[in-house]
């Protein structure tokens, strides 16, 4: 059963369509990344699932909560999310727990056992001021949790980090996805590659594609070719589109990548084609195109 349905949903700001009609679902226990350039409408769609802002059209369902306010099974980290730098780590969380009615021991409680999930028990008394920008990603990621939603929504929780700050929080949803059903955004194809289940990739408001991660690259990849040379080939790939098995070509300098659709031909022809006009190769490799090249081919198709 699906934990939530967006069903031909749109969002308007005056003029300007920031999410255009789009219709999706995300299953219980599912880690699904939200995938898109700058400017894709991610963030808007994460606010309408999140109710902080209402959809010009269409309709977010939670069918098991039907009825009731779906702020209590959602947990939120904004992109920029703000904390009271003068409270101390375990104060925050008392706080945010207040808010969501929670009081007495299940709360002290709920604080010890978030902070030792996001790995801050020993910064618990420190005040957030002092913290490292890591440290304060874990932390919203923990006040999302303190009232046990049943979704986990993430608005690029670590395109402002550091290389270690980013392994940090990737390693953490990491072990959050096990318990909860998380979706996040991210411009970064590589961390939804590294920790997701299912993928949506978004473009100029619209989902451009959709599927789990595993589907995808069985439905899409495609057989590739790279050839490198101690000379450019601009020339020589562009001359390569003439076989009808050649997909595209993609040549920079002295590096082309080859895409087909028929492998066999491809290395016969290909190689062939390098021997006869005496191209003087360095690298020839068969390989798959990746998701960042399907990312790439969606949002800018």
């Amino acid at each position: 059963m699906a934990l939530l349905e967006v069903h031909n949903v749109s969002k308007q700001y005056g003029k300007l369509t920031a999410v255009q009609r789009i219709s999706f679902f995300i299953e219980e226990g599912r880690c699904v990344s939200l995938l898109g350039p700058n400017g894709a409408g991610k963030t808007t769609t994460l606010k309408m699932l999140t109710g902080l802002a209402a959809p010009s059209e269409g309709t977010v369902r939670f069918p098991e909560y039907e009825g009731k306010d779906i702020r209590e099974w959602i947990g939120f980290l904004p992109q920029y999310p703000a904390f009271y730098k003068w409270m101390s780590a375990r104060e925050f969380l008392e706080y945010a727990g207040k808010l969501t009615h929670m009081t007495g021991k299940k709360l002290r409680q709920r604080v010890e056992e978030v902070l030792t999930i996001v790995g801050l028990t020993e910064a618990a008394k420190r005040r957030i001021g002092g913290f490292s920008g890591g440290m304060k990603q874990r932390l919203g990621i923990a006040q999302a949790m303190i009232h046990r939603p049943k979704l986990l929504i993430l608005d690029e929780p670590v395109s402002a980090l550091d290389p270690l700050g980013r392994r940090e929080v990737l390693e953490l949803i990491r072990e959050i996805k096990r318990e909860t059903t998380v979706l996040f955004s991210t411009h970064v194809l590589h961390d939804a590659e590294e920790i997701s289940d299912d993928i949506m990739i978004m473009r100029r408001g619209e989902i451009s594609l959709s599927g789990s991660l595993e589907q995808i690259r069985q439905d899409y990849q495609q057989p590739l070719l790279i050839v490198e040379a101690d000379v450019f080939l601009e020339d020589w790939a562009a001359s390569l589109t003439r076989y009808p098995f050649i997909d595209s070509v993609d040549c920079h300098h002295d590096t082309a990548k080859v895409t087909v659709t028929d492998l066999a031909q491809a290395k016969m022809a290909v190689l062939a084609d390098l021997v006869e006009r005496r191209i003087p190769v360095r690298r020839f490799e068969v390989a798959r195109t990746t998701l960042e090249d399907l990312f790439v081919k969606a949002v800018n198709s």
